[in-house]
């Protein structure tokens, strides 16, 4: 039996950059069911850092977490968390409309948004179909992450502070004695006080084997592949292509296009795989939209998104069982909000109050809560 203060469900980056900023004060066990930390969504991440996607929550949560990928702690990381990577949202004549919606609600979190016409859409990126491009907005200060090194400054920042990773340990109890939560797994049994349910799509698994009631929580499968693109064309400089209706989206990645058909499939917490239907459509979309004939995919993927009904996280203490900590539902936003959220989970865990500077920007308690997922009634989201 090991004793700690707090265990932490879940070594994505979630649980991971959770447990390395609650380790600030308490003990902390982190308890990871596969065989490295990272498996599911966070090593299937498309890894942008936008302020522009999600609903109010998100960008409040993107925004705070910014600082912190552009100037980590001193000796996080031996490498940038965040590179230069625009992001370029385009619309066909019949989403124009769509396009200056979106632009409009913009401008409210990224004032520096700014539209550009066909034209310079072509510049930047000459593959694209001139008769499917209309006009576009740019995105200038949004990123690409480097998950693998920021995940990995976490946990190694966990260790440093005393924090101890468990992998190969999945939960298969849970059980509240004298206060305390006593926890047996693959890898042995734990006890400690709190209980952080970071388990991403198994988050609502995880909470019923605890005693405690669902949140409604819905993962959602979204697909993702490469392909090459012809010889003698250099992509590094591309931005990120994201389609205004949501229908697609494509980067550069590691000398290829990443490219996504957006799907957001329903799905049971699983080992997500990409459905042959998805990858097709997906490459249907982009050649509609570009000059590219796809001849192979080089590589696919999928994973998981987990939502509850109004697109915001869930953090914070259950408010029926003693101990039980949520760090769930971060939905698609999960790698650009960790590092707001995990600050935002080690504050409530000690003082049952945001951060300061999460306040400021306006977000309150209550827009995390768990409590808020239970209304009778509640309509789940298809974000």
């Amino acid at each position: 039996m090991t004793e700690t203060d707090v265990i932490v469900i879940g070594g994505g980056m979630a649980g991971a950059s959770a447990a390395y900023e609650i380790a600030t004060q308490r003990r902390v066990v982190l308890l990871e069911r596969e065989q490295f930390c990272g498996y599911h969504s966070t090593g299937r991440s498309a890894a942008s850092f936008t302020e522009n996607y999600g609903n109010a929550v998100i960008r409040r949560l993107a925004r705070a977490s910014r600082p912190f990928f552009e100037h980590p702690p001193a000796g996080f990381s031996e490498v940038a968390l965040v590179a230069p990577r625009g992001i370029l949202t385009i619309a066909r004549a019949d989403q124009l409309g769509m396009l200056e919606s979106a632009f409009e609600e913009g401008r409210t979190f990224v004032p520096d948004l700014r539209e550009i016409d066909a034209s310079a859409v072509i510049a930047r990126v000459p593959i694209l179909r001139r008769d499917h491009v209309v006009r576009a907005f740019v995105e200038p200060r949004s990123r690409d992450i480097d998950v693998h090194a920021a995940h990995q400054a976490f946990l190694r920042g966990l260790r440093a502070r005393g924090g101890v990773i468990v992998t190969g340990s999945e939960v298969v109890a849970l059980h509240r004695r004298d206060a305390r939560w006593q926890i047996e797994s693959k890898a042995g049994e734990f006890r400690a006080a709190v209980v952080v349910n970071a388990a991403g799509a198994w988050a609502d698994t995880v909470a019923a084997a605890a005693g405690a009631r669902s949140v409604s929580l819905v993962p959602k499968r979204r697909t993702a592949f490469s392909v090459d693109v012809p010889a003698g064309i250099d992509i590094a400089t591309w931005p990120l292509v994201d389609d205004v209706a949501g229908e697609f989206y494509f980067k550069p990645d590691a000398g290829r296009l990443l490219v996504s058909p957006a799907d957001a499939t329903p799905s049971p917490p699983t080992d997500a795989q990409p459905e042959e239907i998805d990858v097709a459509v997906g490459v249907e979309r982009l050649q509609r939209a570009t000059t590219l004939l796809v001849q192979r995919v080089t590589h696919k993927w999928a994973g998981l998104r987990s939502f509850v009904a109004d697109g915001s996280p869930v953090v914070g203490w259950d408010d029926e069982i003693d101990g039980f900590f949520w760090l769930a539902a971060q939905g698609g936003y999960g790698i650009k909000t960790a590092p707001a959220l995990a600050r935002a989970a080690a504050q409530l865990m000690e003082s049952g109050q945001l951060p300061r500077d999460l306040h400021e920007a306006g977000l309150d308690v209550s827009d995390l809560a768990p409590a808020r997922c239970r209304t009778a009634g509640t309509v789940l989201a298809a974000t």
